[in-house]
């Protein structure tokens, strides 16, 4: 039986020739690909400027350090995400602060960050920045977010892992913010097999973001007299984060079709919408309002009568055929962060939904069959379970 999986790249032949292309060229890395992806990407999500870089958790490191964080510093952010949110912020000596999701869009909760605010403000903390994560690729509350790091002098720096395409209050989600960190790993929106960025309109970022991609190298901006055409110096500690132009020339033929991956998940998740609507086994997600979600996750929530049977029903439902998945384990739940200190119970709401979160397949190339095929499956194993 062919598994299907929850989600998947969607490659046609025009990416194919997009990485010949560079294949064929004088330049496989640090080439004009890179560039002209940078700045299509930039275009698209209506900011000034993107740096790429080798992957969504080296954007989170970059965008972080950019921002100039570091030992002592508190990063608030969203429990429900994969760990590289928080982790780096250690990367860096920072800190990790966790603030509820609201139950109803598995979003960062704008009462649970003020909440969170009022008690760290007690114990003398040093809170430079909150990192909402748009969960699923359905947009968090950016403008009380915003209006709560003005109000506290914070930065915001978007967790769009999940939402390349997804819009918030008719805007791209990328050029809202101080910074916006995207990945494009193959279950993403886009892909770059491996690969990540950072887009803002702040060209002090940007200058930096670019330094630390590529060892802290500077070319032009000199400490020191130059000893000619050859010389640069390396100012401060970066890394090899950069993106080849491989990966960047195959990112910039998918963005081309980003709006129609986009298309495609939303009308699969209105399939989905229709076919369980007002079921008694589990809760559908939520879209807020003023938002557009990119659908990169479906994820469903068992009802109190089947929270306990998730196990057994993630395992028939495995058995069928469906390479379901489960998204997330609390962070501050894995045994890195307990050894540091964080303890269950920390935010109730996230630890709740991930006791009943499944999610279902979902992505561009699914065929109206396997589609259907997930429907009734999910049916079938649910009625009995019931």
């Amino acid at each position: 039986m062919k598994t299907i999986p929850y989600g998947r790249q969607t490659i046609d032949e025009e990416d194919i020739q997009a990485v010949v292309d560079v294949l064929r060229s004088d330049r496989l890395t640090q080439g004009p690909a890179v560039e002209a992806f940078e700045e299509a990407l930039a275009a698209y999500c209506g900011a000034r400027y993107a740096v790429a870089c080798a992957s969504g958790t080296a954007a989170l490191h970059l965008a972080y350090q950019a921002a100039g964080l570091g030992p002592g510093d508190l990063v608030m952010t969203s429990p429900n995400t994969f760990a590289a949110t928080g982790n780096a912020a250690l990367f860096l000596g920072a800190k990790p602060l966790f603030a509820d999701i609201d139950p109803a869009t598995s979003n960062l909760s704008p009462s649970e960050i003020e909440k969170t605010i009022s008690a760290l403000q007690a114990e003398r903390g040093h809170l430079k920045a909150i990192v909402p994560v748009h969960y699923a690729g359905t947009p968090c509350d950016m403008e009380s977010i915003a209006k709560i790091a003005e109000r506290h002098r914070l930065l915001v720096i978007e967790d769009g892992c999940h939402a390349l395409g997804a819009s918030y209050a008719d805007k791209k989600i990328g050029g809202l913010s101080d910074m916006t960190v995207f990945s494009f790993h193959p279950v993403k929106t886009i892909t770059t097999g491996e690969g990540g960025a950072i887009v803002t309109n702040r060209e002090d970022y940007y200058q930096r973001l670019k330094r630390l991609r590529s060892h802290g190298i500077e070319r032009t901006d000199f400490l020191e007299p130059s000893h000619g055409a050859w010389y640069h110096e390396i100012q401060e500690l970066g890394y090899n984060y950069r993106m080849t132009d491989l990966q960047a020339a195959l990112g910039r033929s998918q963005l081309k079709k980003v709006d129609r991956f986009v298309a495609r998940r939303r009308e699969i998740a209105a399939l989905y919408h229709t076919a369980f609507n007002g079921n008694p086994y589990f809760d559908l997600p939520v879209e807020a309002a003023g938002s557009v979600s990119s659908y990169h996750l479906y994820p469903i929530r068992l009802k109190d009568s089947f929270k306990t049977q998730k196990k057994e029903i993630f395992r028939r439902l495995r058995e069928q055929g469906l390479g379901i998945q489960v998204h997330y384990l609390p962070v501050y739940w894995h045994p890195v962060y307990r050894k540091m200190g964080y303890r269950k119970g920390l935010c109730p709401a996230a630890e709740n939904f991930y006791q009943r979160e499944i999610s279902l397949p979902i992505f561009p190339a699914m065929t109206q069959q396997e589609v259907t095929y997930v429907i009734e499956t999910v049916d079938r194993v649910f009625r009995d379970r019931a």
